[in-house]
């Protein structure tokens, strides 16, 4: 890259920090990327930080040592979260939404590219101080969530399917009971998709029971991978018997009342995980 200006290099290191998060970047890069100093490539990342957390990007933090630097951890603050629910709930409560049989229409939702991109950055705001190895969903809606949170988090997303597919390899399948029906379905991930003692985020888009989730934490075992987590985009209310216990849901299906076409969608448990990060 050519010599820039500092205005020049501002906006390119920025842009650099956005599309490289979690991982650490030595100042050797950006010296001889910018072809500049590093106590001016310090200078630089003193304002970008600055900006970052004023503005509730995230935070950059500094890594000490000769192999140290500096990584950005994006975050999502308190107000844009909420306008993110809010929007989301406006959304989720359209009348139209609703479809034969009381399901509820989200596949709009989830191909909107720049608002599952805005949901990822939330799960990965809230899942900020964990460890975490890879991103473990169930095709295919749960697909464009897994990838918007495996960007922030900067680690691989992985599928789990109800059939068998050749060029995946040799695979692992479990049973496990539909929280819903209560049929007895299979699910399979290949084996080679995750390494003993890997530390696993869980994401779905919706949830009644959590018969689905709760057979990706059993497959886990399988592999003998750890949980870190369960997410959820929507979650229901009302159900006798939850299988997951634990976990993070962006919205909350109140009501659909399937006489009167209303849909009731509240904030999902999210303000509150996010309420128990900030006081700890």
């Amino acid at each position: 890259m050519k010599k820039l200006k500092r205005s020049g290099r501002l906006v390119d290191m920025t842009y650099y920090l956005l599309q490289h998060p979690h991982e650490v970047i030595s100042l050797s890069h950006f010296s001889e990327r910018y072809h500049s100093a590093k106590s001016s490539i310090s200078e630089d990342l003193v304002i970008v930080k600055e900006i970052f957390e004023e503005e509730g990007y995230g935070s950059l933090l500094t890594i000490p040592g000769a192999s140290g630097g500096v990584t950005f951890i994006p975050k999502m603050n308190k107000q844009d979260t909420m306008e993110l629910v809010d929007k989301l709930i406006e959304e989720l409560s359209d009348p139209e939404r609703i479809l034969p049989g009381g399901y509820l229409y989200m596949m709009d939702l989830l191909g909107n590219p720049r608002l599952m991109h805005e949901v990822g950055r939330l799960f990965a705001s809230v899942l900020s101080d964990k460890q975490i190895d890879a991103v473990l969903t169930v095709a295919t809606k749960g697909i464009p969530l897994a990838y918007a949170v495996g960007h922030y988090l900067d680690v691989p997303v992985r599928i789990v399917r109800r059939d068998l597919r050749v060029m995946e390899g040799s695979m692992v399948s479990i049973n496990y009971v539909s929280g819903s029906s209560k049929r007895v379905q299979t699910m399979t991930l290949a084996r080679r998709s995750l390494e003993p003692g890997a530390r696993v985020f869980v994401i779905d888009d919706f949830m009644k029971a959590g018969g689905t989730l709760k057979g990706m934490v059993d497959l886990l075992e399988e592999f003998e991978a750890d949980l870190v987590a369960v997410g959820v985009l929507t979650e229901t209310v009302g159900v006798e018997e939850r299988l997951i216990d634990d976990y993070i849901s962006i919205t909350r299906l109140n009501e659909m009342n399937l006489r009167d076409r209303t849909i009731t969608i509240e904030p999902g448990n999210v303000l509150n995980k996010i309420d128990k990060q900030t006081e700890s």
